[in-house]
């Protein structure tokens, strides 16, 4: 008699399956038949044929398909291949219909995967949940005999969520499942990963029906919870904890918004998204707007945002192309055929009616409204921000709009219940976790629950259930501490500094730092108080635990009750935690004897309750209660000292003489600042010196915020052959503006790989759009002067033509040879189309356009050195050499 054993990882049929077939006799011992195929799944198309195998393991991979033939074909041949599908979902229709068939005179095949969770709370999961788990694929019957969540196990180097499905190939047996539910994660790195905490709960729990232990619930549940979306595999009594929450609400959000979900989505960032250090300024675009990113939304405040092509009306209505400003219009130019094609629902915007030029989605009813409550849509926790009009929201920070006329007041009391660590619990009950980060410290690698990062979609948002009183009061205080923080912070303080520089900057940063501080603690104990004051109103506690007394009004981190339980827990050794070393806190057990008596009373019935009350005890713990994971004020200080510096290095003075633009080296520029006493103020506060070396700040800034002059500097091989396609592609649009018809091919996107260096990734992007601030001149230098020379990045086309047609006749001054000079020509060779293109006008100056005189420059050169345009585009810079290590 054949047994048959499939272990799979292919791709549901296409190119690179894995399938390991063993073939044995039942009464025969482990010498036996083994195949095993690594090779196209042409080569053995019977491999994957349905009903074929015994038993059925898999570990399936957990992403998107991103090729569109291969996305198609995935759709028609699987019912749950369904929306943004990840391929767990189809494949688990295709490890059952490979098991054999229960039900026509054989037993039935058994299958096993551990696999991504996924499909559980996001939306493509429905069909898989709904329709394959439900039943109604007649014939692929699925029998799930175990549900085992293992996203709190210990994974090396692995953060996706998972969970084990076991199951049968028949009509179900029995009317509930057993499941094994999550209580927590690994508290950290298991010195055997097969011996991890979590791992060592569920193999030697899984028999014991209703163990409730410290790490998993095991239990069993009916059938029928497995038929619906989603899954909800929480333990410790999370399910009860949920049910009491929903029962306890008046109505859902969906019943107080009028709105939810994303704001806008440009299609192309790399192009529309300027950054944040001026970058609009130096590419002269003037109509732009602050564009807010779901990792500035964080502690009721939002941080830094970048500055965006705002191509809009004040009524929301796109601008016409020809009355966009001169930056704008440039961009778009340049990289149209890098944006016109970019789709909207699947189509094509322009055939949709829409500009080519405007943003790939826009719902102007979410920005009508000056008051949005926007939030951060991947996250640890929950983060609620109330904004009062002028920024526009990214897909990644999607926004709550309340009715026309809603009031500031109900925008607060609103903000305060979402903010609050029942929120926390309850939105984790529902939304996708997308997996925990993996810190590496050479060999060591740990994975926190409190650092699952979450999906809060506006979906799930609707359903949230809000009670009947909601907390106005500490809505609007924690909202009014927020902007308080922020304007103690050191970007307000140095802004409002620089308007009136008359104090020392370093003592007005230091008392913004003890003021900041005063304000962050009060924060912490306001958050604290809300938590408390939340419970109450969802009827999770008998009376209100909130403080009512004015002798205390600010916390440290690490003396909120559940930190001080948590630390109880650690030094009974009932628990491991790295909370208190990653928020950079100090654990205490005992309550600190300056806290007046009635707070010290009030903490202790909060502890109490923690130990008593399953339900506040499960709320009261890291994984729902707010992080206060901010940056230090110390490094947010020499960040904005940073960046107020290079600011000074910007104005456009600097890089002008009386004979036009002009190239600079460091030592030059800091011989230029030296009467520059705000620049000097500014580098004392960074370096803490009185008489700082202003050519060792200049240089240990500017060069990292420069990208090189040419492309052959800037690119590795791959990055100058995509290059080379992008002037083509130029060159056919400037054809196309003149009237040919002509076809031109979409271009590619760099990738950091393409770049010689990660800082001119980060600067320029996908599209290689110039967002930096200086522009770098490898090769090019000044007498007895070893710093780096650098240019603006704020110059137009033909000023960086004259600054760099300058340097040829200064290096040659210096002794350099033609070979030299060649990368210089080049860099003219590369600007002439931009000039032709924008600098074609004759100029009074030149009694010429700038067009034709660099032209005439490049064509004096070229003659010189016997080469062509062609030749000198071909430069590529001689390969780094390593010296070799002496010998002893």
């Amino acid at each position: 008699m054949g047994f048959h054993l499939a272990i799979g990882d292919s791709l549901l049929g296409g190119q690179g399956a894995l399938v390991q077939t063993f073939e044995f006799d039942e009464d025969e011992a482990p010498e036996l038949t083994y195949t095993y195929d690594t090779e196209d799944i042409d080569e053995y198309l019977g491999i994957l044929q349905p009903g074929q195998y015994h038993v059925v393991v898999g570990n399936p991979p957990y992403i998107t398909p991103q090729d569109k033939v291969l996305n198609a074909r995935y759709r028609q041949g699987y019912i749950s291949a369904a929306g943004k599908y990840a391929l767990s979902a189809p494949f688990v229709e295709l490890l059952f219909r490979l098991a054999i068939l229960g039900g026509q005179g054989q037993g039935a095949g058994y299958i096993g995967q551990i696999t991504s969770n996924s499909f559980m709370k996001r939306e493509f999961g429905k069909k898989l949940i709904e329709h394959i788990f439900a039943g109604f694929d007649a014939g692929n019957p699925i029998d799930l005999t175990a549900v085992i969540d293992t996203s709190g196990a210990y994974i090396p180097g692995h953060g996706t969520p998972t969970v084990i499905i076991v199951g049968r190939r028949r009509r179900p047996v029995g009317d509930v499942v057993r499941a094994v539910l999550g209580v927590r994660g690994e508290p950290g790195q298991p010195a055997d990963p097969a011996k991890g905490l979590v791992w060592t709960e569920i193999v030697e729990n899984f028999d014991s029906i209703n163990f409730d232990g410290q790490f998993v619930t095991v239990t069993n549940l009916q059938r029928g919870i497995f038929a619906e979306h989603p899954w909800s595999l929480a333990g410790g009594g999370a399910g009860a904890l949920k049910e009491e929450i929903d029962l306890a609400a008046s109505r859902m959000l969906a019943g107080f918004a009028e709105h939810l979900g994303i704001t806008a989505v440009t299609g192309e960032d790399s192009l529309y998204m300027l950054g944040a250090s001026g970058g609009a300024s130096r590419l002269g675009v003037d109509n732009w707007k602050y564009l807010v990113e779901g990792d500035a939304v964080r502690d009721y405040a939002i941080g830094q945002s970048d500055q965006a092509i705002w191509p809009y009306e004040d009524n929301l209505e796109v601008t016409p192309f020809e009355r966009l400003d001169s930056g704008s219009r440039r961009l778009f130019s340049a990289f149209r055929h890098a944006i016109n094609r970019r789709r909207r629902f699947g189509t094509p915007m322009v055939d949709r009616g829409l500009a080519w030029w405007e943003w790939q989605e826009l719902y102007r009813d979410k920005l009508e409204s000056s008051r949005t409550i926007t939030f951060a849509f991947v996250a640890t926790h929950n983060h609620f921000v109330l904004d009062r009009g002028g920024k526009v929201f990214k897909q990644s920070a999607p926004v709550i709009k309340l009715p026309e006329g809603a009031t500031e007041e109900q925008h607060l009391e609103l903000l305060g219940v979402l903010n609050s660590s029942t929120a926390c619990f309850w939105l984790k009950q529902v939304s996708h976790n997308k997996g925990s980060t993996v810190d590496t410290k050479g060999a060591r690698q740990t994975q926190v629950p409190w650092e699952d990062f979450y999906e809060f979609t506006g979906t799930k948002l609707q359903q949230f259930p809000l009670p009947s009183t909601l907390p106005l009061e500490r809505g609007r205080v924690l909202d009014a501490l927020a902007q308080e923080v922020q304007g103690a912070a050191p970007r307000a303080v140095l802004e409002e500094w620089l308007t009136d520089p008359t104090r020392k900057l370093a003592d007005v940063l230091n008392e913004a730092a003890a003021e900041w501080s005063r304000l962050r603690e009060r924060l912490i104990f306001e958050q604290e108080e809300l938590d408390w004051e939340v419970y109450q109103a969802y009827a999770l506690t008998e009376g209100l635990l909130t403080y009512s007394g004015s002798t205390i009004d600010g916390l440290e981190l690490g003396q909120r009750a559940f930190e001080v339980a948590l630390a109880r827990r650690v030094v009974d050794g009932i628990e491991e935690t790295a909370w208190f070393e990653r928020h950079n806190s100090t654990p205490i057990t005992e309550l600190p004897a300056a806290w007046p008596e009635d707070y010290t009373k009030l903490v202790r019935q909060r502890l109490e309750l923690i130990e008593a009350d399953r339900g506040i005890g499960l709320l009261e713990r890291p994984e729902f209660k707010r992080r206060w994971a901010t940056t230090s004020w110390n490094v947010q200080r020499d960040s904005v000292l940073q960046e107020a510096i290079l600011d000074r290095l910007e104005d456009p003075a600097l890089w002008r003489d009386t004979q036009g633009p002009v190239a600079r080296s460091v030592a030059e520029l800091a011989d230029h600042l030296r009467g520059d006493t705000i620049l000097k103020e500014l580098a004392k506060a960074l370096v803490g010196t009185a008489e700082p070396d202003l050519a060792a700040v200049i240089g240990g800034l500017a060069p990292d915020q420069a990208v090189p002059y040419l492309a052959a500097h800037r690119y590795k091989p791959s990055g100058v052959e995509k290059y080379r396609s992008w002037q083509s592609v130029w060159g056919l649009q400037r054809r196309e503006d003149a009237g040919e018809k002509v076809t031109i091919p979409v271009p590619p996107k760099y990738g950091k790989g393409d770049f010689t260096k990660t800082t001119y990734w980060t600067a320029r992007g996908k599209l290689d759009v110039p967002k930096e601030r200086f522009i770098s001149y490898p090769g090019v230098a000044r007498e007895s002067d070893p710093t780096p020379v650098l240019g603006w990045s704020g110059w137009s086309h033909r000023d960086q033509a004259l600054a760099l047609a300058r340097e040829i006749p200064t290096q040659q001054a210096l002794g350099a040879d033609d070979d030299a000079l060649v990368p210089l020509v080049a860099g003219l060779v590369e600007l002439e189309p931009w000039l032709a293109q924008w600098h074609s006008e004759i100029e009074p100056e030149f009694g010429a356009s700038p067009s034709a005189v660099v032209g005439g420059v490049v064509d004096q050169y070229l003659a010189r050195m016997e080469k062509t345009r062609s030749q000198v585009t071909a430069w590529m810079p001689p390969p780094a050499t390593r010296g070799r290590r002496k010998s002893r």
